[in-house]
């Protein structure tokens, strides 16, 4: 068991000990959801006053409303919620890259040989390489096949994470401007027919740097 699995059990044990709001009712009690992002530096209960019951959170990679559409509609179809606090953030990750950035990366890094990185198969080829110089030409060259065999996995593996990207056509959905992007998103959903004209809809940026959350639409 992980560390963090660990501390999952320890923390569940110590709170449901103490646990008296099993009673609560499925719906959100406030009937709002708050749109936000992924980012560890956001605590949307202290942050934006959400009390365990009030309203349903929605967290994914830049709080992005087009990717969190199928929550929205659950929230608002099925459990009856009527306002949306939209909340993205400075220093946002989504900021910083381009979608052919991250295919780049992700074909760099699902590229890598899970299996020669868990077993040290890589470090342990470069000391073979060391030894077997002074044991012979024979069992240097072998060698020398066994690193040419991972790096052809490497390319494989590189090349059927990129078509998986392409098939499912992922668009990872970075934004330029912050602030540009609020209003993007809440416009999308205001003309969204999924979302009712009857929905409150409102759009904020949290600073990660002071903690304070300022409306911008």
């Amino acid at each position: 068991m992980s560390a963090i699995q660990k501390n999952v059990e320890q923390t569940s044990k110590s709170y449901s000990a103490s646990f008296t709001q099993g009673h609560l009712a499925l719906p959100p009690a406030k009937k709002y959801l708050v749109l936000t992002c992924m980012d560890a530096r956001i605590d949307p209960a202290r942050a934006f006053g959400i009390e365990l019951g009030d309203a349903h959170v929605i967290r994914n990679a830049g709080a992005s409303a087009v990717d969190a559409l199928r929550s929205i509609v659950i929230s608002e179809q099925l459990l009856g919620t009527n306002e949306i606090i939209l909340v993205k953030h400075t220093g946002c990750g989504m900021l910083t890259f381009k979608n052919e950035d991250a295919y780049g990366v992700v074909g760099k890094n699902l590229g890598q040989n899970e299996k020669a990185d868990s077993k040290g198969l890589a470090s342990a080829s470069y000391h073979t390489t060391v030894v077997v110089v002074k044991e012979g030409d024979r069992e240097e060259k072998k060698v020398r096949e066994e690193r040419g065999l991972t790096c052809d996995n490497n390319n494989q593996n590189r090349e059927e994470a990129l078509a998986e990207l392409k098939a499912k056509k992922l668009d990872f959905l970075p934004f330029p401007e912050l602030e540009k992007a609020v209003e993007d998103d809440v416009a999308f959903l205001k003309g969204s027919k999924l979302v009712p004209e009857s929905v409150t809809i409102s759009g904020w940026v949290y600073e990660v740097e002071s903690g304070e959350t300022r409306r911008v639409v």
